[in-house]
């Protein structure tokens, strides 16, 4: 059997026909790997001796598959058989489960009586089921205009590929950087707007695949910092707070990742590490500049922003209180003032009116205070205005004027009522008087008395009587003695009494 397959193939190598009237094509026209296959042969006229079939660009012993006696149905395999393969009676050439190896050019040789032959050519192209690819970058993590993005698809080949971003077909700008086979994207200087997600997808006729997505992150920031108060951006702005109000500052900026926050106020930072700033009671003490600077520590960059914090004008009104706000005598008293101008020169206070017999002392623009015409010894001034009075007694009590001169020149007075209540006293009253005693029945009677406001009243002690009975009895006491003493007697009683 060799030796005829041999012999006719020889001879139809010497005596081919150059006519190439036969065609062949794949059915299905696009099959894909696994698939049963078979080769259809178009054109074939005349009465058939054998076919030769080869997969492979020549008619070469070496690509032979197989061939077929069309009289006997004998089939004699070649050195390309696979195992797969199997010739038909009308010619045509059954794959079963094709795989992508089977690609290629197939040559069809038929010998018929004359012993002449024909050959046909076709090509078939087997597709692979394609499987997920992957995308490999060079980093995951960039910073913005400094780093370059590369991206590789690593998938079968033969395939086209499309690029993905953020489940969108790739942007046009971003495939400008794509290699002629579509596998690799390079972006140099990359921008934070192609930070997201990117996937490749492999195609052919019969199969799709997409890989999973790769994250890009691109570090960029701080920009556009900021400082809002209630959602209003206050940069650069003077705020004015009400007097013991409340006040939240928050500092904003564009940039990835979110950045380390310092505060500063009036240049000195602040231990704060937040977003926001809360002053929870405004007083003169937060007036001043608040600084927010916020760090990136990927990019290496920072921002800063600032406002100028300062009490309203109703704040600033001058006020003073006295502390504590009932002095006794004997304490000492702090007329505070509060609102006092920032920009203050000078100040005086005056015990009465604003006149220079009246006044208790002046601080000048170095700080250091002077004694008045008015000065006591027991009053001391402040850098913000408040007057300190040592040691009250009545004569006090009165009105107290201040007088401020800032660096424009504005002039403010400002009058105080000072009152001093007198301290609690225990008075001891004896009621002497040795003619008084014999006249009295040879009896002294003494009482403890308490001087408070002004009004004496007896104190509460163990040799204390009810204050109604002791009244009564000593009325009638002074009715016998006004009956029965001489008027000299009464007088004295009396004046007693008062010194007390």
């Amino acid at each position: 059997m060799a030796l005829a397959w041999c012999s006719w193939f020889f001879l139809s190598a010497w005596m081919l026909n150059t006519r190439a009237e036969i065609s062949i094509t794949p059915e299905p026209a696009q099959p894909a790997e696994g698939d049963n296959i078979t080769l259809v042969v178009h054109g074939l006229s005349g009465e058939l001796l054998a076919y030769n079939w080869y997969a492979g660009p020549t008619l070469s012993l070496t690509f032979l598959v197989a061939s077929y006696i069309v009289s006997t149905g004998d089939e004699t395999p070649g050195p390309a058989h696979t195992g797969r393969e199997a010739v038909r009676p009308d010619g045509s050439l059954a794959i079963h489960g094709a795989l992508p190896g089977h690609t290629g050019t197939y040559i069809l040789q038929t010998l018929n009586r004359q012993f002449q032959t024909e050959v046909g050519y076709g090509h078939m192209q087997v597709y692979e089921i394609l499987a997920p690819p992957t995308v490999m970058a060079n980093d995951t993590a960039l910073v913005e205009r400094r780093d370059t993005l590369r991206l590789v698809c690593s998938g079968p080949s033969p395939a086209e590929v499309r690029w993905f971003f953020n489940g969108d077909a790739l942007p046009v700008a971003v495939r400008l950087g794509l290699s002629p086979d579509g596998r690799m994207l390079t972006r140099h200087g990359v921008r934070r707007e192609e930070a997201g997600a990117y996937q490749c997808e492999v195609w052919n006729p019969v199969s799709v695949s997409r890989s999973e997505p790769l994250n890009l992150t691109v570090y960029f920031g701080p920009e556009r910092v900021a400082i809002l108060q209630d959602s209003t951006t206050r940069t650069g702005c003077t705020i004015k707070v009400d007097f013991n109000t409340s006040l939240t500052l928050w500092c904003v900026s564009r940039s990835c990742p979110e950045p380390e926050y310092v505060w500063a106020f009036n240049g000195k930072a602040l231990k704060n590490g937040l977003d926001h700033l809360n002053i929870s009671s405004m007083t003169a003490a937060h007036e001043g500049t608040y600084t927010c600077i916020a760090k990136n520590s990927k990019t290496l960059l920072s921002g800063s922003a600032s406002v100028v914090v300062k009490l309203s004008a109703a704040a600033v009104a001058m006020m003073i209180v006295p502390v504590p706000t009932k002095p006794m005598e004997g304490q000492d008293v702090t007329l505070t003032v509060q609102g006092y101008p920032k920009d203050l020169l000078v100040y005086a206070w005056y015990r009465g009116p604003a006149s220079e017999p009246n006044r208790l002392l002046s601080q000048l623009p170095s700080g250091n205070w002077i004694a008045g015409p008015a000065h006591t010894g027991r009053e001391v001034g402040f850098a913000n205005c408040s007057l300190l009075v040592q040691k009250l007694n009545l004569t006090d009590a009165g009105r107290y004027t201040l007088k401020t001169v800032t660096l424009q020149g504005k002039t403010d007075t400002l009058e105080v009522e000072l009152q001093v209540a007198r301290e609690p006293q225990i008075l001891a009253q004896a009621e002497r008087g040795g003619g008084d005693r014999g006249r009295r029945g040879g009896r002294g009677c003494g009482r403890i008395l308490l001087l408070t406001d002004n009004l004496l009243v007896p104190a509460l002690g163990p040799l204390a009587q009810p204050w109604s009975s002791r009244r009564r009895r000593r009325s009638r006491s002074r009715s016998r003695r006004y009956s029965s003493s001489s008027s000299s007697s009464s007088s004295s009683s009396s004046t007693h009494t008062a010194g007390h």
